[in-house]
């Protein structure tokens, strides 16, 4: 009775080939947007955008990214910290290099600079593969992080090394800056989330995430079958590295501000946004959401519990919480390696039956 596919008849292959076929899952987008845009924003304060909703914006379109690399194209990447570095200091040279362009121009120019860069490091995915290809992008992050620190004209020549975001306006609103209000950074970095979302579903579902899933299912059989491993490797390259080039510029120039690049975008940043999409679900851009929301809203609770509530010490519930994520690891690679996403279509299709038994 909860959900039910009856009486959504469809009478063009457009119909058909909607991204949400069924008006039920049509009319739950719709409110959800409706709620992050029309309600939240009313809602919210400085607290809410810092600790939970802008982490969980710009960690989704991390997230995105590298779930288009590894889980449609089946290339192991480990540089996503890197990555986002390169993001964030080529939005930092815009921002301070032309300061009279829109600053959602800069964003946009930072992610396909560092598309740009990934499809350089992304030229190795052509001979090797797996665990090969895992130590080129580990090394791609180390090279990155190193380049920033070493050589001044990424930070124009400051003298502590870090990178400040300038205040800039979208519209006469300050979207960087320290008097920002709090739901101006929301609904920027909302929006942008909302057009990454949207371009990457239909990318996935259209022709070239088919060439993605070819190559990720056997490399060989689609290359038999007409697939150009050099295009399909490098243009997931490309769009995941944009991608995350537009995470690290928000992450730098909306979120913190001020970053120093050894200690924001180091491995256990990669290796943050790897684990979103392992318990979330490789394969689905739903996934990088609830994986996304899992890891930014887990140490908020356990901290509000254990620590609020409970009177737990402050280290005790940090290495808890690496336990949980390192548990649900090992769990969902054991039972369920199509992590939350696919319990979310299991309930779905509980519901679809519901209250029959078959």
């Amino acid at each position: 009775m909860f959900y039910r596919e009856a009486g959504d008849f469809k009478t063009t292959y457009a119909a058909d080939n909607q991204t949400f076929p069924i008006k039920f899952d049509r009319y739950r987008y719709y409110f959800v947007l409706l709620i992050a845009f029309g309600i939240v924003p009313f809602m919210i304060n400085d607290y809410w955008v810092n600790a939970i909703f802008l982490p969980f914006l710009i960690y989704s379109i991390a997230a995105i990214g590298l779930n288009i690399l590894v889980g449609y194209c089946g290339q192991v990447s480990l540089g996503t910290g890197g990555f986002m570095a390169v993001g964030a200091y080529a939005c930092y040279k815009l921002m301070t290099a032309f300061p009279e362009i829109n600053i959602f121009i800069h964003v946009i120019l930072a992610g396909g600079i560092t598309a740009g860069v990934g499809v350089l490091f992304g030229l190795p995915s052509l001979r090797i593969k797996g665990f090969y290809l895992a130590v080129a992008t580990l090394a791609a992050q180390f090279f990155l992080v190193w380049l920033f620190n070493r050589v001044p004209w990424f930070y124009n020549y400051s003298a502590s090394g870090q990178i400040s975001a300038p205040e800039r306006t979208l519209f006469g609103i300050e979207v960087t800056g320290p008097n920002t209000t709090a739901w101006a950074p929301y609904l920027f970095c909302l929006v942008i989330l909302t057009l990454c979302a949207m371009i990457a579903r239909n990318l996935t579902r259209g022709t070239q995430g088919r060439k993605w899933m070819a190559i990720r299912d056997m490399d060989i059989a689609a290359e038999i079958i007409g697939v150009n491993p050099l295009s399909a490797k490098l243009s997931a390259f490309a769009v995941s590295s944009f991608f995350v080039g537009i995470a690290g510029a928000l992450f730098f120039s909306v979120y913190l501000g001020a970053v120093e690049v050894g200690e924001v975008f180091s491995i256990n940043l990669s290796f943050q946004v790897l684990f979103m999409i392992i318990i979330g679900g490789l394969g689905s851009i739903f996934g990088s959401f609830a994986g996304a929301a899992f890891l930014v809203l887990m140490p908020v609770f356990l901290k509000n519990v254990l620590v609020g509530m409970l009177g737990w010490p402050t280290d005790l519930a940090a290495h808890l919480e690496f336990l949980i994520v390192g548990a649900l690891i090992v769990t969902f690679l054991i039972l369920e390696p199509h992590g939350l996403a696919q319990l979310w279509r299991v309930a779905k299709e509980k519901l679809r039956l519901w209250p029959f038994p078959h």
